[in-house]
Parts: structure tokens; C-alpha cells; sequence
């Protein structure tokens, strides 16, 4: 994958990760969505933690 590729996959994921955050802080404490929310967030910020790791290893 060009560094290109891995930095537009990495936008997207930083995007998706505030969606997330923003989301979660507008609901209830309680809210029946909040577990597949907070589950959903928890993949994303790993993903794009991955996402930084390969795009510094392949600027190096």
C-alpha cells in the first residue's frame, strides 16, 4: 500500500473516531446504544493507532 493510500485510510479513521467521540458525548450515560458505541470507538482508535504506526514506519 503507497504511503498515499495509508495517509487518506488514516484521515478517514481520524474522522470516524471524532464522529464517535462526538456522538458518545451527546447520549445519556444510560443509553442503549452507548456499549456498541463505545465498542465501535475503541476499534476505530485502534485501527487508526495501526494506521499511524505503518505510515511512520513506511516514512522512515
Amino acid at each position: 500500500m503507497s504511503i498515499r493510500a495509508v495517509a487518506q485510510e488514516l484521515y478517514q479513521c481520524m474522522k470516524r473516531v471524532e464522529e464517535l467521540e462526538k456522538t458518545l458525548a451527546s447520549l445519556s450515560p444510560n443509553h442503549p446504544d452507548r456499549p456498541r458505541l463505545e465498542k465501535a470507538l475503541a476499534d476505530a482508535q485502534k485501527e487508526r493507532d495501526q494506521l499511524k504506526g505503518a505510515l511512520q514506519g513506511a516514512k522512515n
